[in-house]
């Protein structure tokens, strides 16, 4: 299993790649019994999961937790070729260290950084690796950022480094085409197949995330059903930082639901964004469900500060390993 927010200082040449990485068997508990076995089939209405080796496990109460989906296929011309001829992304563990190798010999030219028109895991990722990135080349004498905003794009002509877009303009979609020396891509994203496919999804949703209350994580239909992090329906930023603050809730919720007992805990929609803006400099971005800033330590939080800085690439990585993996994040 990986750490996958730290990616984003390996695809900045300040992090290994290899510590990232730990055995999942480690981090089960002792008491559980670990299936191997991906999950094919949720069918809620006979309370069963079917697995990929051809079993089925029935269940009294489901915790859904099997975080999203990244969608290459939605990009034309992507498959077999990212990771090679400057396409790269962060978003996969095999092409991180391929970014800082597209960033460090870049000579000049227009490098691209995307975000797709969908939610996103760690929504801030493509702009923290765009700063680096940045702040890079302007201490090797090159700088420039220019935005496009609403440019969501569709397709890589690699032969001919070429990115194509879709964006609007007198209220028709067009496209636009951007040459590249390299491109740094962020999938689109959705809740995995096997949720969006199934009954526990949101009537109707392109995207199907798993459809629970936004305060109680529990299912909206199938009252013995929970959900937590990235796969679902919740609007709250998808970060590691919002899963700790939804453990608790949905703990104490299952609880009181397995005894009968009325739902008490509440999730006030608490997300986290350890925002890079360059090496050495960091915004602590937290939040909840208005936009409204929930901010843990005493200080203004909004500036730039090198101490945040080395507690995500330093403290955040202990903590997720010891703490958060563990259960006993608080």
């Amino acid at each position: 299993m990986t750490i996958r927010p730290a990616w984003t200082l390996v695809g900045g040449g300040d992090y290994g790649i290899n510590d990232t990485v730990r055995n999942e068997a480690q981090y089960i508990p002792k008491r559980a019994t670990w299936i191997k076995s991906k999950v094919e089939a949720f069918l809620p209405d006979e309370n069963k999961v079917l697995l990929s080796d051809g079993s089925a496990v029935t269940y009294d109460w489901l915790v859904v937790a099997i975080g999203i989906q990244l969608n290459w296929s939605l990009i034309k011309g992507l498959d077999g070729n990212l990771g090679k001829n400057g396409i790269t992304s962060n978003y996969l563990f095999e092409t991180a260290p391929y970014t800082f190798e597209c960033i460090k010999n870049f000579k000049g030219g227009k490098a691209i950084f995307t975000m797709p028109n969908t939610p996103i895991k760690c929504g801030g990722a493509p702009q923290k690796i765009m700063y680096l990135a940045a702040d890079y080349f302007r201490k090797h004498g090159l700088y420039g950022i220019k935005t496009h905003y609403k440019h969501n794009l569709v397709e890589i002509r690699a032969d001919k480094k070429e990115a194509v877009f879709e964006t609007e303009q007198d209220g028709q979609v067009v496209q636009v085409v951007e040459n590249y020396d390299f491109i740094h891509v962020t999938p689109p994203q959705s809740a995995p197949d096997v949720i969006r496919k199934s009954p526990l999804a949101v009537p109707n949703s392109p995207l199907g995330w798993l459809d629970v209350d936004k305060y109680t994580l529990r299912h909206n239909r199938y009252a013995n059903v929970f959900g937590v992090g990235d796969n679902t329906s919740t609007p709250n930023a998808k970060t590691a930082a919002a899963l700790r603050k939804q453990v608790p809730v949905l703990v104490e919720n299952l609880y009181n639901s397995i005894k009968g007992q009325p739902l008490t805990a509440t999730y006030s929609g608490y997300g986290c964004c350890p925002l890079v803006t360059g090496y050495g400099k960091l915004v602590l971005a937290e939040f909840d469900y208005n936009n409204e800033p929930v901010e843990t330590f005493p200080i203004d939080q909004g500036k730039e500060r090198w101490t945040m800085y080395q507690l995500k690439k330093w403290i955040l990585p202990w903590y997720y390993w010891n703490r958060v993996l563990r259960g006993v994040a608080s």
